[in-house]
């Protein structure tokens, strides 16, 4: 079972927390750019996986990209059902949805069932936030070590997107 969605990645970015001395008052960048970048994710949170796709716009040909590139990822003989949200390019007609997927959608208004929601959250805090950038190559750039570095460590990933509710079993 594997989770999907996708976020927005841009130069108006996130402030966080920071630590200062007491009485102190930190001094976080802010950035009023336009320049923004789509990541999409699928995550398997049972075995630490992921797959990525960053990409300047979505529609359904990036969506079928995508799919086409996960189906691939997948071992011989394995089958992935894809959870995600009812987004525009996620029921276009167009679509085509490769054999070795079945897609199930999420309810309407239910990001909390998703935990590629919470990976969101995890990037923007540990390696978006407080930052500037130039361009769209450095934004590139960034989204791809920040992906990279979270995305590629599968404690990270079983970690960050456990989820109860979809245990074998349960």
């Amino acid at each position: 079972m594997w989770f999907e969605d996708e976020a927005r990645f841009g130069q108006q970015g996130t402030l966080t927390h920071v630590w200062a001395r007491r009485g102190g008052r930190p001094v976080a960048p802010k950035q009023v750019g336009y320049a923004n970048l789509q990541v999409m994710t699928a995550v398997c949170p049972a075995t630490g996986r992921a797959e990525g796709l960053i990409t300047q716009k979505l529609d359904a040909e990036v969506t079928r990209l995508f799919l086409d590139r996960l189906a691939a990822a997948a071992p011989d003989g394995v089958h992935v059902l894809l959870v995600w949200d009812g987004a525009g390019w996620h029921t276009a007609g167009s679509l085509v949805i490769p054999a070795k997927l079945t897609l199930l959608r999420l309810p309407p208004y239910s990001p909390e069932l998703n935990p590629v929601e919470r990976l969101w959250h995890y990037l923007r805090e540990h390696h978006r936030s407080n930052r500037v950038y130039a361009g769209i190559k450095e934004l590139e750039q960034a989204a791809v070590c920040g992906w990279r570095a979270a995305c590629l460590r599968p404690e990270i990933v079983q970690s960050v997107c456990r989820c109860e509710y979809a245990q074998a079993g349960s």
